[in-house]
């Protein structure tokens, strides 16, 4: 069980890898904007953009006195706007909110998609969280900035002002995904009005709440049919398994840890299209879901496996290789002489999974001949 990955990869990020930035993981390097428009304002952005790094700062040409630190642009501050809002993941606007305001409404989509927009006076005494305070990380963007420009913060999103769970960023940190967003804004409402919220959950992180008390209307349950209780206004459920029925569904939000470890037997040209089918309908048999898989495991063959890699990819899946020594090393309840014969170890689904996981095997191998075989295991919290 203390087997290491021989060799392992994340595709999203696998060149930065440990790579620690000052802000939180919403915000992406190199997607992080800074707009002066006059000189106090440049001052405040040399300031931040030295503490937040892969930021940049954008300056109207009539500013140019050719400083590599500057990015200088011709066009109009409406126009350059409108590009860096399609393009960058964070706005911070260094000029008045009300300029910032009617500069940006006409890009506006929805909470999902647009980008935290953060807006500092010339003055540096505010710094207020103007869009996407939760889903974009404005509000973390901007308690950040006004520690260290010492500035006012100013948010205004009713879970923050009231110290309540935010409905659409719980988990967001562990990687955690909401299955149905459309119940987020009714859920959050009845947050707000303090009705009484269940909260189940079987697997995932457990220090999803920054206080040691809990609000006072959120009641803890071991038992998901509790929640369809005429005592729950709502409900927020955390799990793996997939949520079948209908009431229960309609007044909660589902979030989806990444608690799952998919282990893969295959040969050398096993497709990406046999992996999807197969990963696919082991999940449905089993009744877990697809977003909770934190990583594809298999056996180290030396080389690069197409279809594997074309599988991880196109889901944004890690992926985890193990030497045939290390998973030789691994307990399984179904080992293979034919695959020990061909592979040099007895197992390869079951045991990667399994040593990925350092929890429990929950679905054993499947196969699907000729060539695929696939096992799960949850993780431990």
């Amino acid at each position: 069980m203390n087997a290491k990955p021989y060799y392992k990869y994340d595709l999203k990020r696998c060149n930065n890898l440990g790579e620690i930035y000052l802000m939180n993981d919403f915000l992406e390097p190199d997607k992080i904007a800074i707009i002066a428009i006059t000189r106090k304002g440049i001052d405040i952005a040399k300031r931040i953009k030295n503490t937040i790094k892969g930021s940049h700062i954008y300056v109207p040409k009539k500013f140019d006195n050719s400083d590599p630190t500057l990015i200088f642009f011709s066009e109009s501050v409406t126009d350059k706007i409108g590009t860096i809002f399609k393009s960058h993941n964070s706005l911070i606007c260094i000029f008045s909110l009300g300029a910032v305001i009617r500069l940006i409404s006409p890009h506006i989509k929805d909470k999902k998609t647009d980008p935290a927009v953060v807006v500092i006076d010339d003055a540096a005494k505010f710094v207020i969280s103007t869009l996407s305070g939760h889903l974009g990380g404005a509000n973390e963007l901007t308690l950040k900035i006004s520690e260290l420009l010492n500035s006012i913060p100013v948010v205004t999103t009713a879970a923050d002002v009231n110290n309540t769970i935010p409905v659409d960023l719980l988990g967001k940190t562990f990687g955690w995904t909401i299955d149905n967003f459309d119940n987020v804004t009714k859920v959050s409402a009845m947050m707000v009005n303090e009705d009484t919220i269940g909260f189940y959950q079987d697997t995932g992180e457990r220090k999803w709440w920054k206080d040691d008390a809990l609000p006072k209307n959120i009641k803890l349950t071991n038992n998901l049919k509790d929640l369809l209780s005429d005592e729950y206004k709502g409900a927020l459920i955390v799990t793996d398994r997939m949520v079948e029925n209908l009431e229960l569904l309609k007044k909660s939000v589902v979030y989806r840890p990444k608690s799952l470890y998919v282990g893969i037997g295959l040969h050398w040209n096993t497709s990406s299209e046999t992996i999807i089918n197969g990963v696919t309908k082991v999940l449905e048999e089993n009744k877990l879901s697809f977003k909770s898989i934190k990583a594809v495991t298999s056996l180290d063959k030396g080389k690069r496996v197409r279809g594997l890699d074309e599988f991880c990819q196109k889901f944004d899946i890690q992926l985890q290789l193990y030497s045939k020594n290390d998973l030789d090393k691994i307990q399984v309840p179904n080992p293979s002489e034919i695959v020990g014969k061909y592979e040099g170890t007895a197992s390869v689904s079951e045991a990667s999974s399994i040593a990925a996981s350092k929890g429990k095997l929950v679905v054993p191998k499947n196969k699907f001949p000729p060539d695929l075989t696939v096992a799960i295991s949850r993780g431990e919290f």
